[in-house]
C-alpha cells in the first residue's frame, strides 16, 4: 500500500500545499508472515538513515527528518514536540489528500541541519507513526538550498548548490516557476497534453487530476490504494500514460493515479491538467536535484539504463 498524502496548511487565509512521505510501512517486506532478519533490519535502518537528515531543534537531538520537496511547511511529530516543550500556537486546518481536520501548531525558535540554521518557524504536529520519520523539512526550511536523490546511493542530500557538485553531470536542466513556493515545471507534457508538474520527494506514485484524466479519456486499468496523514484511504484511478515529455526528455508507459484531490485546488491547478510526479516514477534517473534558489530541476541520465529500474518505464532523451 502507497501511503502517500498531499495536503494544505492554512495557518491564516492563504493555503500553502504540503505532501507526506511514505512511511517505513511503504517499504516491500522481506516475506509475507515472515520476521525480518537482523540484516534486513540493518539494510533498512541504513536506508533510513540514507533518506532522512539529522536535525536538531534548541541544540537537542539529533531527530531524523525526511526531506520533502513537496512540504510547503516543516513539520515536527508529537513526541518532539512534548519531550521539548514547545510552546503551541493555535491550530491550523490541514487538508490531507483525502480529508480535511485541524491541527496544532508549535513555535520552533531554532532547527539546524546541513550547517544550517533556521529560527521562527510556526510548524504543524503530525504522528510520527504517520509520516514514518520525527519530522519533515518542507519547503520553508529548503528554500535557497539544492535537494539532491542519488537512486545509485539510494541517498537524499540538502545543501547549496555548490556543496553538491554543481551541476557537473546533469543532462538535462529545466527551468520552473513558484506557485505558492512550490517549484512548477511548465515545459511538460503527457501524450501531448500541456501539463503544469511538481517534483515532490514525499510521494511514493504520481497523482493527476481530474482535468488531465478527462483530457486523456483514459480507461482506469486498476486502483491505487493510498492513506492520507489523517489515516483516511484513498482510492485513485490507475491508467498508463503512452508518454510524459519533460523539457528535453520523455519516459514511456508511466502509471499515474487520478483523484480529486484538493491540494490541486490549493495550488490553483485543479482546473487545468497538472501533475504531481512522485520519487517512484523518477527511479528511471540516475540522480534529480532540485534547485529551489536557482529554480531550476536537474536530471542525470543513466548511460546504460538497467531495466530492472525502469520496469514499465523507459526512458530517452528527447529531440
Amino acid at each position: 500500500m502507497i501511503r502517500s498524502a498531499l495536503f494544505r496548511f492554512s495557518p491564516l487565509a492563504a493555503c500553502l500545499a504540503l505532501t507526506a512521505p511514505a512511511t517505513a510501512q511503504d517499504q516491500p517486506a522481506t516475506g509475507e508472515g515472515v520476521e525480518p532478519t537482523a540484516a534486513d533490519q540493518a539494510l533498512e535502518r541504513d536506508r533510513f538513515e540514507r533518506l532522512t537528515v539529522p536535525v536538531t531543534i534548541g541544540g537537542n537531538g539529533p531527530y531524523r527528518f525526511l526531506i520533502d520537496t513537496g512540504a510547503q511547511a516543516t513539520v515536527v511529530s508529537h513526541d518532539i514536540a512534548e519531550d521539548l516543550a514547545l510552546p503551541r500556537r493555535g491550530q491550523a486546518l490541514l487538508v490531507a489528500m483525502g480529508s480535511a481536520q485541524r491541527v496544532d501548531l508549535v513555535e520552533v525558535d531554532e532547527l539546524s541541519f546541513a550547517d544550517r540554521s533556521i529560527t521562527g518557524l510556526l510548524s504543524p504536529l503530525l504522528h510520527a507513526g504517520n509520516i514514518g520519520a520525527d519530522g519533515i523539512l518542507g519547503l520553508d526550511s529548503l528554500q535557497d538550498l539544492r535537494v539532491l536523490i542519488d537512486f545509485r546511493e539510494e541517498r537524499m542530500r540538502v545543501a547549496d548548490a555548490a556543496t553538491l557538485g554543481g551541476n557537473a553531470g546533469y543532462d538535462i536542466i529545466v527551468r520552473a516557476r513558484r506557485r505558492l513556493g512550490q517549484m512548477v515545471i511548465t515545459d511538460a507534457t503527457v501524450d501531448d497534453i500541456r501539463i503544469a508538474v511538481i517534483i515532490d520527494t514525499g510521494a511514493q506514485g504520481s497523482t493527476g487530476n481530474r482535468a488531465l484524466l478527462r483530457r486523456l479519456r483514459a480507461r482506469a486499468e486498476g486502483e491505487v490504494s493510498a492513506t492520507d496523514v489523517h489515516g483516511v484511504r484513498i482510492l485513485s484511478e490507475l491508467s498508463f500514460v503512452r508518454e510524459l515529455a519533460i523539457g528535453g526528455l520523455t519516459m514511456d508507459n508511466v502509471p499515474i493515479g487520478f483523484t480529486d484531490s484538493p491540494t490541486f485546488r490549493a495550488l490553483g491547478l485543479d482546473r487545468r491538467p497538472a501533475l504531481i510526479l512522485g520519487i517512484g516514477n523518477m527511479r528511471v534517473f540516475d540522480r534529480v536535484a532540485i534547485d529551489f534558489a536557482r529554480r531550476q530541476i536537474l536530471f542525470d541520465i543513466p548511460g546504460d539504463p538497467d531495466p530492472s529500474r525502469a520496469r514499465t518505464m523507459f526512458m530517452r532523451p528527447g529531440p
